[in-house]
């Protein structure tokens, strides 16, 4: 029934409808000789000291002291200027039920006062005998009808003109604070996007170096005794290795305190030193190229690079010693193409796997808008990524691991 308002602005109201009241009763001189009259002003002055507090009360107060104006027959007097304020009011802030009442009665209390001003009127008339009262009195009626109705429709009109602008304001404050969260929810999920790539690309290095790391130290404890330069350029190996990886980490953790880093990302001119590498760590290693990949964007070049590094040490960590590992790369217009095939290993002694490597791999080709496949062929194993040249704009759906590769990422 009341509505929430600051102490101040209680204390505004009352103290703005006390000084207009009193404006009233000296006005019109009803102080002493008018007990009625003032009844009337106190009415109407606690009907206006309620206006914004309570509308639907202040509108009922006022009518109630408008009753006891016509039933007491008093003249009308300023006080009645107050029911404009109230009248704005209940647009401006009441309720449906209550902007609904204050529109009624600015009607039917503008018919309410025409009928009662024409029959004061009219009686008026016939005291003084006029010769004709009842046309004239018509006339007064009309007219009282339509200044009344101003008085009162028009503060109605012009509450709810405020009310609909601040609506409005309220709408686009909500729609600017839906934007502004909007907005960062989409940097917090670009954020965490980025930390996956990042974490990706570092599960890549990691893996990728410490496969090399281990091999040339295992060759290099074995040849140590028989072969000193063998060792000692399997420890050169190690040590390029490390600092490379330790170099790529860097840049890596360097992009998460920044937006990106300063050191360039591998991309398709780099698969052939990788090759290199894997072929001075013993994998026969044998690539077909097809089609001109100069005109790849970055980001599948280095999708491409990555899917051939986690492709060629998952062959090397679970492949068989000494078989041969093709590598097909055909580039296209539209597509690219990666199929790396070599012979399964089964005599249990490569180390496990955690199954980051195929997740990581796939991951790539199905956010660039392509898709995989993983599994055994026979012998084989074989890895297959198709993606278009341009990575797609929208969001793929993730693909799952089949059987297959679950089994050969579990030795």
């Amino acid at each position: 029934m009341f509505r929430p308002m600051l102490r101040a602005q209680v204390i505004t109201d009352l103290v703005i409808a006390v000084v207009l009241g009193g404006l009233v009763l000296i006005a019109s001189g009803r102080g002493l000789d008018g007990p009625l009259s003032v009844v009337t002003v106190v009415g109407m002055t606690g009907a206006l000291a309620l206006r914004r507090l309570s509308p639907g009360l202040a509108l009922a107060v006022a009518w109630v002291f408008a009753v006891f104006e016509m039933v007491t027959a008093q003249v009308p007097d300023l006080s009645n200027v107050f029911i404009a304020g109230v009248m704005f009011t209940t647009s401006a802030y009441g309720s449906r039920r209550i902007r609904l009442a204050g529109l009624v009665s600015s009607i039917v209390g503008s018919l309410t006062a025409a009928v009662y001003l024409g029959i004061d009127d009219y009686r008026n008339r016939l005291t003084f005998e006029s010769s004709t009262p009842l046309q004239q009195s018509l006339q007064v009626t009309v007219s009282s009808f339509a200044v009344v109705l101003l008085l009162l429709l028009l503060p109605w009109l012009a509450g709810l003109v405020v009310r609909t602008r601040r609506s409005a304001s309220m709408s686009r404050e909500a729609q600017l604070l839906a934007e502004r969260d909007a907005a960062r929810a989409d940097r917090a999920v670009a954020v965490e996007q980025e930390r996956v790539r990042i974490a990706r690309d570092m599960h890549d290095i990691v893996a990728h170096s410490l496969a090399v790391v281990i091999a040339q130290s295992d060759g290099a404890r074995y040849a140590l005794k028989a072969d000193p330069a063998v060792a000692d350029q399997a420890l050169t190996t190690i040590s390029a290795t490390a600092r490379r990886a330790l170099g790529d980490v860097r840049e890596l953790l360097g992009a998460l305190r920044h937006e990106q880093g300063t050191a360039p990302t591998p991309d398709i001119d780099d698969i052939d030193r990788l090759i290199d590498e894997m072929r001075r760590l013993g994998l026969d290693v044998r690539v077909e190229r097809q089609g001109d990949p100069s005109g790849l964007p970055t980001t599948t070049q280095l999708a491409v690079y990555r899917i051939v590094q986690e492709s060629l040490t998952n062959a090397y960590k679970h492949g068989e010693p000494g078989s041969p590992v093709r590598a097909a790369l055909t580039y296209r217009p539209d597509t690219v193409e990666i199929a790396v095939v070599n012979r399964r290993s089964d005599d249990g002694i490569r180390g496990p796997g955690t199954g980051h490597g195929l997740v990581g791999m796939r991951e790539r080709a199905v956010m660039t808008g392509g898709t995989m496949t993983a599994g055994a062929r026979g012998d084989d194993f074989e890895v297959a990524v198709r993606m278009p040249s341009v990575p797609a704009s929208g969001q793929m759906p993730r693909g799952r691991i089949t059987p297959t590769e679950q089994e050969h990422t579990a030795r």
